[in-house]
């Protein structure tokens, strides 16, 4: 099993060396000369997501610690981008792969999970995904690879490539190196808290934003601490924001956070197809219409500094929704009230 254990590591690290670092696009706003905005595009990897990251690091952290082997079933908690991630890393070490969904999840979700070797296990509601992957888990010997907890602890936040440590690479010899604010969204708290962590233990001059959709406790919990908050309501923003507190989510890294209305989300997306002529999923614009709230406060102030962010996935995904006009209407509303402010 060692052995095993040994090939699998060094697997899933040939696909680190393989794939190059993703791409920090800047992209210039006349409205906003002093400031410049980037991009950072995470839609480019293999499975097309921020999620690659996190499913690279759950796997090396749960084999590092002894909790899969070749006979193990992995099981997550998924109906979106972690499960179609940890399905390819799963595959790429032979071993089975079980995403517990809601029976509602978009087929387009099923068939890529499928696509890369993983079955779909189907329950009524969102509540019920986790404790049904728990008792997957029990029932056949398996892993339940359980995202919202470990996502802050499997990602090493002093360096090794993380996302943060590339951001700040990528940047030096840009006009403005060290950013004015990196904004974020949150799912697990994984990134979030990856970015906190690298900022304070650089000692870097950065200011960390988090930003929330609606139906979201995260924001409330930043506030009043309170880890007992349960909206009952998911979250429209795929991929973002949660209906209770996760043990992934550290406020404590966080400087300031930003509730973002469902309908400015989805108006910028469709204001940043308009300027670098492709779509980006949700999460995207949610991070988005936080930075533009910054460099607004910015120009207010005379500053001059850049503003980082991500592009999570690619809005290829969301055709039939943040995409479709008729979907737009009836889920999320009118968005001119927001696309009006927009620069």
């Amino acid at each position: 099993m060692h052995d095993w254990i040994k090939q699998s590591i060094k697997t899933i690290a040939s696909d680190f060396q393989r794939s190059a670092d993703t791409h920090l696009v800047k992209f210039n706003i006349a409205r906003l000369p002093a400031i410049d905005i980037y991009l950072k595009d995470e839609s480019t990897h293999p499975t097309g997501s921020l999620k690659h990251r996190l499913a690279r690091s759950l796997f090396l952290y749960a084999l590092c610690n002894g909790k899969i082997n070749q006979t193990t079933t992995v099981i997550e908690a998924s109906s979106g981008s972690t499960a179609v991630s940890e399905a390819f890393f799963a595959q790429m070490i032979g071993i089975p792969f079980i995403a517990v969904m809601p029976r509602s999840t978009a087929g387009s979700k099923i068939a890529l999970i499928e696509l890369f070797g993983g079955q779909c296990h189907f329950v009524e509601t969102a509540a019920e995904m986790r404790p049904e992957s728990a008792r997957l888990a029990e029932s056949t010997g398996g892993y339940f690879m359980d995202q919202f907890t470990y996502a802050e602890r499997a990602t090493d936040w002093r360096g090794n490539n993380n996302i943060a440590e590339s951001i700040f690479s990528q940047m030096q010899q840009e006009p403005h190196p060290i950013p004015h604010t990196i904004v974020m969204s949150a799912g697990t708290g994984g990134t979030s808290a990856t970015l906190g962590r690298y900022i304070r233990y650089k000692g870097l001059d950065t200011s960390l934003l988090v930003v929330d959709p609606q139906n979201s406790v995260f924001y409330d919990y930043y506030q009043n601490r309170d880890d007992s908050l349960n909206s009952g309501i998911g979250s429209r923003i795929e991929g973002i924001g949660r209906p209770q507190v996760e043990p992934s989510f550290q406020p404590d890294v966080i400087d300031n956070m930003l509730q973002v209305p469902d309908a400015a989300s989805i108006a910028t997306i469709h204001w940043l197809e308009k300027i670098i002529g492709r779509k980006a999923g949700a999460s995207t614009g949610t991070n988005l219409w936080g930075v533009l709230q910054v460099a607004a406060q910015m120009q207010e102030k005379g500053q001059a500094g850049s503003i980082v962010t991500l592009m999570c996935d690619s809005g290829e995904r969301y055709l039939d929704t943040y995409y479709d006009q008729d979907w737009v209407s009836q889920n999320i509303g009118d968005l001119r009230e927001y696309s009006d402010q927009l620069p």
